[in-house]
């Protein structure tokens, strides 16, 4: 069984590849562990500047795996409550949710730069690892968007409002709508949009560039700046958008959402979902 999260470090900088490509590079356990591993491992080496984060293939990442079944880690210290069949139990889905938001957001405080390669397609809980990162390098023809704002999900990261501000970040959100790479160039949301063939050449190249730039320099800037969406109160809006998430998902019109997948289909489900706004269609979704 292949790796489903490939490292290496090439010329100064350290790539990490999600690698399922047949499942549109979705979010497992594995997947989500091996990244955070990969991170850790960038910011110990000596040999490494900056850090690229890509998928295999012709997505990023569609999202956490709906369809996969596998089992979530759950941290050391979440209460082990007996409940009743079919009974949520909020505190241990803040507990395993937050997991993935603190190794998600190792990516923000790694002391290196990382820089995200978007291309195909960036959906759900894609959003809130890919914005995670420093900058974001997009393919001219991708996309990107947080399409369960429209049922079954909040963002946990909740990086939109202090990356895009309030205007953009409520049209997105409360839409769910994708965003081409045009638009999210103009509004701020990615650094650079290449050609798809020539996305991979731009990113390393730029990765490169921050050999030139001693470490404890980049780490001091990048601590610098993170501060000062510390201090508008990211950590708090990420514990309430994490709980939050739980919640959606546990409404009743969630239930009812996820109901239908036995007599529609998961795809058929989420097509008729995303149908008023006519922009996922039959392509992957979280």
């Amino acid at each position: 069984m292949a790796e489903e999260v490939l490292y290496e470090e090439v010329d100064g900088i350290a790539i990490i590849a999600i690698n399922r490509p047949e499942k549109k590079n979705t979010l497992t356990e594995s997947v989500v562990r091996g990244i955070a591993d990969g991170i850790d491992a960038a910011g110990r080496s000596k040999e490494v500047a900056a850090v690229v984060l890509r998928g295999v293939g012709d997505t990023f990442t569609a999202g956490y795996d709906l369809t996969h079944g596998g089992e979530w880690d759950v941290p050391y210290g979440a209460p082990d409550v007996e409940t009743r069949e079919g009974a949520w139990d909020p505190v241990r889905d803040l507990a395993f949710m937050g997991h993935n938001v603190k190794r998600f957001m190792r990516i923000w405080e790694c002391p290196k730069p990382v820089l995200g390669e978007v291309r195909g397609w960036a959906i759900g809980g894609a959003t809130d690892l890919a914005l995670c990162c420093d900058q974001l390098y997009m393919a001219s023809d991708a996309h990107i968007g947080y399409a369960p704002s429209r049922i079954y999900g909040t963002p946990t990261t909740m990086l939109w409002v202090y990356r895009l501000g309030l205007e953009h970040a409520k049209q997105f959100l409360l839409t769910g709508r994708a965003i081409d790479a045009q638009t999210a160039h103009r509004i701020g949301l990615v650094a650079h949009v290449s050609p798809p063939d020539e996305l991979a050449e731009l990113i390393e190249a730029d990765a490169r560039r921050f050999r030139h730039i001693p470490a404890n320099q980049l780490a001091l800037n990048k601590l610098l700046i993170n501060q000062a969406f510390e201090n508008m109160g990211l950590r708090t809006t990420q514990l309430i958008g994490t709980l939050f998430d739980g919640i959606t998902r546990h409404t009743e019109e969630a239930y009812r959402w996820t109901e239908s997948f036995a007599e529609k289909g998961f795809r058929e489900a989420v097509r008729e979902r995303d149908a008023p706004w006519r922009d996922y269609g039959e392509r992957p979704e979280d």
